[in-house]
């Protein structure tokens, strides 16, 4: 499980189909980081390679969209503003 920056864990997403290719993990990922990969995959060494698309895999599969995508202002505070709480010092 993977924790929100609220503290709240969310399951990851259950994978519809292994990634086993890099068109895969590139057809996984919505059409905004496509072009981030692409151009991270072009510039990375081979030696490297590896750890770049696990990242990427890791990335694709978290579920972290959807969770926001599911419920997203759960947990969330609205009209408050951290200077509010603050004492006028002067």
């Amino acid at each position: 499980m993977t924790t929100a920056p609220s503290g709240v864990p969310h399951p990851p997403r259950p994978s519809s189909h292994p990634l086993r290719t890099i068109r895969d993990i590139r057809e996984s990922l919505p059409e905004d980081q496509r072009r981030h990969f692409d151009a991270e995959l072009a510039d990375t060494e081979i030696e490297a390679l590896p750890e770049m698309l696990h990242r990427w895999v890791t990335l694709s599969n978290d579920g972290f969209e959807e969770f926001l995508l599911s419920r997203p202002f759960e947990g969330l505070e609205f009209g408050a503003r951290s200077y509010d709480a603050q004492t006028d010092a002067e």
